[in-house]
């Protein structure tokens, strides 16, 4: 497994050690508003086991635990997983709310998206969100994705936004060296 680091946090893979932090998250309903329905005790256990299938394909990809570098913290997941039809992979996150506000979700989105485009030869990462979700809207737009109509989830419409390898490297060359 590689994980990467950002100023504050580290980024890992789940291990069967971290199913209770994996269950507070998927259980949390504030967390889980805009994502997906909660999940009892049995049903996150069956979806973390999910993921490890994930990390098959080798890393950036699958469902990461993101952690405090300073405290060990858990304080939520970040993702890259494939989406259907022409989006290929998307990059996503869940932050607990204890998490939230203090630029967390900016901060894996940015060095996230440097993780995908330097680790895959993909010319895009896409993202999708929650119309009604516009905390994440807009941590996407502060991080020069750009909307790109909409995607269907579960019969639901998502927003969708993309960005793309050139855009990234014009827009992040001076900051990520």
């Amino acid at each position: 497994m590689d994980p990467f680091e950002t100023e504050r946090l580290i980024v890992r893979q789940f291990t069967p050690a971290d199913a209770d932090d994996f269950f507070l998250l998927n259980s949390s309903e504030q967390t889980m508003r805009y994502i997906r329905p909660i999940k009892n005790r049995e049903e996150s256990d069956a979806f973390l086991e999910e993921n490890f299938n994930l990390y098959l394909e080798g890393f950036p990809y699958g469902r990461m635990l993101v952690a405090e570098k300073d405290t060990g913290n858990f304080v939520g997941t970040f993702s890259i997983l494939y989406l259907d039809g022409d989006a290929d992979y998307h990059i996503g996150y869940a932050l607990m709310p204890a998490a939230w506000g203090k630029g967390y979700a900016s901060e894996l989105v940015l060095n996230g998206s440097k993780q995908f485009f330097v680790r895959t030869t993909h010319d895009a990462l896409f993202a999708i969100t929650d119309p009604e979700n516009l905390a994440s809207a807009k941590v996407l737009l502060k991080n020069q994705f750009i909307p790109f109509g909409e995607f269907f989830l579960d019969q639901k419409s998502m927003s969708m936004f993309k960005l793309t390898r050139t855009e990234f490297n014009l827009i992040h060359s001076q900051i990520l060296h």
